[in-house]
């Protein structure tokens, strides 16, 4: 069989048109396998890029929120260093009060400010206290983020390694796909990719096995099985509608793959 594109169905027997259907079935289902192979890995790679960046932001929100609290200190200080300055202040002016009523007047304020110092001291250690939780956060985070770069790099490594062992064995059999492709009608080659992409594993061309179909394993009635058998019409599982053939097109189609 010359491989140009089929432009009328009768330019090739149907026994040609279902070797072609089931061969073209087999090199799909091993570019299938490879990509089982390689598996959920780049999703997973994905998954630890989403999750490492999630890290970093986190870790970066903790790092603005330790700048906003160390500038509450400093600001509680300035209230701290404000109210000795006004305690020095008013003890030089009791010194020289007149009254009693001044005195009073001067000592309360010297309360107030003492006052100040204390809650000012107090939202200090409170503050101190959440960026020792946060530090902790911190560390934490980082620790978590170090073992999910090296799991990263080692899922990275894993799917670069099985990448190159398959990714030429896939390219040769696309391109055997795309070649045994021009081997088969439009009509057909547009049913065949129409039933495999609804088909659950892929599979739009399966041997009869045990008088059941290959895909649904419902059984095929007699009068179908000699049909298939005969390689005079193309048929279809009347339950999954996947195009069905005989051990004698399998076996053609194993020997011409070896």
């Amino acid at each position: 069989m010359t491989k140009t594109k089929v432009t009328k169905e009768e330019d090739v027997s149907v026994e040609q048109k279902l070797i072609a259907l089931y061969t073209l079935q087999q090199i799909d289902s091993q570019v299938d396998k490879i990509k089982i192979i390689r598996g959920e890995l780049p999703l997973e790679v994905e998954d630890l890029e989403d999750e490492i960046a999630g890290l970093e932001t986190r870790i970066e929100n903790f790092q603005k929120e330790e700048e906003v609290l160390k500038a509450s200190i400093v600001e509680q200080k300035g209230v701290i260093k404000d109210s000795e300055a006004l305690i020095l202040k008013y003890k030089d002016q009791q010194m020289n009060v007149r009254n009693n009523r001044e005195y009073d007047s001067l000592s309360k304020e010297l309360e107030f400010q003492s006052l100040e110092i204390e809650l000012a001291e107090k939202k200090i250690n409170e503050v101190n206290y959440k960026i020792e939780l946060l530090n902790s956060e911190v560390q934490a985070a980082n620790e978590k983020l170090k073992e999910k770069q090296v799991d990263l790099d080692d899922k990275k490594k894993e799917l670069e390694d099985i990448v190159k062992e398959t990714v030429i064995e896939e390219e040769k059999l696309i391109e055997r796909s795309a070649e045994n492709e021009k081997l088969i009608e439009d009509r057909l080659l547009s049913a065949y990719k129409r039933i495999r992409t609804n088909a659950r594993n892929g599979l739009a061309v399966v041997q009869i096995e045990r008088d059941a179909c290959g895909g649904c394993f419902n059984k095929i009635p007699p009068q179908h099985q000699l049909d298939i058998r005969v390689h005079k019409k193309i048929i279809v599982c009347d339950y999954c509608g996947r195009i069905l053939v005989d051990n004698e097109v399998a076996e053609i189609v194993a020997k011409s793959m070896e």
